[in-house]
């Protein structure tokens, strides 16, 4: 039976595992390591983990930050989650099910976990909350938190400030890992809603996409403004419906995150809503990205997950009919703009 008031390691003992070498596992992982922690980091790409490892850059995802020497890549899971006490886990979504399998063989029992992930998986519709839940034992699973929010890896990288948000079962957990990640430029809030946290990063993706196809489109300052109020909207919607607080998705893992997602240049999702709407074609852009956009394959998920609950989510649906469906980014918004009128709360 897991004990809730069992007692963490002090950090200056903890060894941490990150398992994902993309641009927000490495960030975390730097950030970590400039603190003076012993901090492994899982590298799907072989040659990636070789240019860290002689470079201490990594040139695939996080061009041109050097990385601290506390910090060991490798190809090896086994080799990374050795000694380790926290797991930060930065794999894509779609991909999760089969990294958190591999590394549920190498968990100590003690182990805390902290999922960064963002998305919804696409045949299950599962949050990563639930395959985490799915797959390990009880204890660890109590143990896990959840980090969301209006971060970007490059910024973090570089020392500027942000805030996010930290969900979980377990409180002193929570505030362990908000202390681990403290400095000067990261600081975390904790919460305990981990559905309302885990909706807010994976549906701000879609809504960035719809935001971006609007400033493709040139539709201006006040048309992004009216799709990310409504498309907070909408989050809010299915939030509530999957068993989430609405007041979480007015924090930072809701509309802050949706905010900086939606306007930002950095943004992924925003990129390709951007280039959908200047006329390219989805198969083109995602092939031009090394890093994965989170929100093409989070749409789908969305868009079920709207008819499963019967949820009225007209922008997500929308942004699944250009994805999906080959629709012209113009029709979407001709059909938003002349559905019925409606009182704007109900």
């Amino acid at each position: 039976m897991y004990n809730m008031s069992r007692k963490v390691k002090p950090m200056k003992d903890t060894k941490v595992a990150v398992i994902g070498g993309g641009a927000w596992g490495t960030a975390l992982a730097n950030l970590l390591g400039e603190k003076g922690l012993k901090v492994n980091l899982w590298v799907y790409e072989t040659e990636l983990c070789r240019i860290i490892k002689e470079k201490r850059e990594n040139t695939f995802f996080l061009h041109g930050k050097r990385l601290s020497e506390n910090i060991s890549p490798s190809n090896s899971m086994k080799e990374t989650t050795e000694e380790a006490m926290v797991f930060i886990v930065a794999s894509p979504s779609h991909v999760l099910r089969g990294i958190i399998n591999e590394l549920n063989r190498h968990l100590p029992p003690e182990a805390i976990i902290v999922s960064v992930t963002k998305g919804i998986e696409n045949d299950t519709l599962k949050l990563p909350s639930q395959i985490f839940e799915e797959i390990l034992p009880e204890g660890i699973n109590l143990r896990t938190v959840y980090l969301s929010g209006p971060t970007f890896a490059k910024e973090v990288a570089g020392r500027l400030p942000v805030a996010a948000t930290i969900a979980a079962v377990d409180t002193e957990i929570a505030e362990y890992i908000q202390n681990l990640f403290n400095t000067p430029y990261f600081r975390l809030y904790t919460h305990t809603d981990i559905i309302g946290v885990e909706i807010g990063g994976a549906l701000k993706n879609v809504v960035a996409i719809a935001a971006g196809a609007s400033d493709g489109l040139g539709f201006g300052n006040s048309a992004r403004a009216a799709l990310i109020t409504r498309g907070l909207t909408e989050i809010i919607r299915l939030g509530a419906a999957m068993g989430a607080d609405p007041v979480t998705f007015t924090g930072l893992s809701g509309i802050g995150d949706l905010v900086l997602t939606c306007t930002a240049d950095l943004s992924r999702n925003r990129t390709v809503g951007l280039k959908l709407g200047q006329g390219m074609k989805l198969d083109a852009i995602l092939k031009d990205m090394r890093m994965v956009a989170e929100g093409v394959k989070t749409t789908k998920s969305a868009y079920e997950l709207g008819k499963k609950h019967k949820v009225e989510l007209p922008i997500i649906n929308e942004v699944y009919a250009i994805l999906y469906e080959s629709k012209n980014p113009k029709d979407a918004v001709v059909n938003l703009m002349s559905r019925s009128l409606k009182k704007e709360f109900q």
